[in-house]
């Protein structure tokens, strides 16, 4: 685990440079263990993975209280994929930190595989909640950020969606549910990547303003850059102090980020790269790695 701050100030804009570039370097490393895993599997979502792979590094690495040697330690912090389809991003992140090796990622999708399409909490350590249909995971994190409250535990619960997935009715029913019970121990992050697999959200069936309508249902409201490491430390750091009130981070994000052909591109919202592809966007990724390196 990357150095992981005793007391995080939400005054604090810019984070520590080597904690930085130690993040960057793993959400890199992070991004090729994800191009490794669809390329194998010849199927995927590569485009919303690679969107949501700082977060979850940042997350991983240095904010949640988690062990891989002690994955159900009971005062673990949990983190619940709603946007379950970007499963391979979490395995890429929990295979960095430690929870299992490296190269079980290229099983991605085969037979006999703990590494499915959608996470499985029976199957591998380090996945609190199985997932897939798009809008559970914000409800059931409500849950067990309610009961963490009803027993006086100390956890914190993180839930990440994607943008298309509020469209689902189902994410406001657990909006207003997490507002009504006061859960400041809840923090959900919207991916907005603005699109989805039928094109733009906002053409698809928009639902913005997103910002305005979780603070319409009582949420706290961030918005940040996805990719930048002081924004997202800083929204967290922000996220700390909120009392009485769920918080929503928004990052708005680049789909396909790190890979140059991937990034924006809706066609890579479901299909895997070919030989060729792999071969380019692992040099890609490579080549930044050396220079984070450096």
């Amino acid at each position: 685990m990357l150095n992981r701050a005793k007391a995080h100030n939400s005054q604090e804009v810019y984070m520590d440079a080597l904690l930085k570039k130690q993040l960057e370097i793993a959400a890199t490393k992070v991004r090729m263990g994800v191009i490794e895993g669809v390329h194998a599997a010849k199927a995927g979502h590569p485009g919303g993975y690679l969107s949501v792979a700082d977060t979850l590094t940042y997350l991983y690495m240095h904010r949640m209280n988690v062990d891989p040697k002690n994955p159900t330690m009971p005062d673990r912090d949990r983190l619940v994929l709603s946007k379950g389809h970007t499963a391979p991003a979490l395995y890429a992140v929990l295979a960095e930190r430690g929870f299992f090796p490296v190269e079980e990622l290229k099983t991605l999708r085969k037979i006999g595989s703990r590494l499915q399409g959608h996470p499985s909490m029976g199957k591998l350590p380090g996945i609190d909640m199985s997932t897939g249909s798009l809008g559970q995971g914000i409800s059931t994190a409500c849950g067990m950020a309610l009961s963490g409250k009803i027993s006086s535990d100390t956890y914190k619960v993180y839930t990440v969606l994607g943008d298309g997935e509020i469209e689902e009715g189902q994410v406001w029913e657990a909006a207003m549910f997490a507002a009504h019970y006061k859960l400041d121990n809840l923090v959900a992050v919207v991916d907005n990547n603005g699109l989805q697999i039928d094109g733009k959200i906002s053409e698809v069936m928009s639902p913005y303003p997103i910002d305005e309508k979780f603070k319409a249902f009582g949420w706290h409201v961030i918005c940040i850059d996805g990719h930048d490491f002081d924004q997202i430390e800083a929204a967290f750091n922000e996220a700390e102090t909120v009392l009485n009130q769920p918080t929503v981070i928004i990052q708005k994000s680049v789909k396909g980020k790190g890979v140059s052909f991937m990034e924006n591109q809706v066609g890579w919202h479901g299909k895997a790269p070919n030989d060729e592809e792999y071969a380019i966007a692992m040099k890609e990724l490579g080549d930044h790695l050396a220079q984070l390196e450096k």
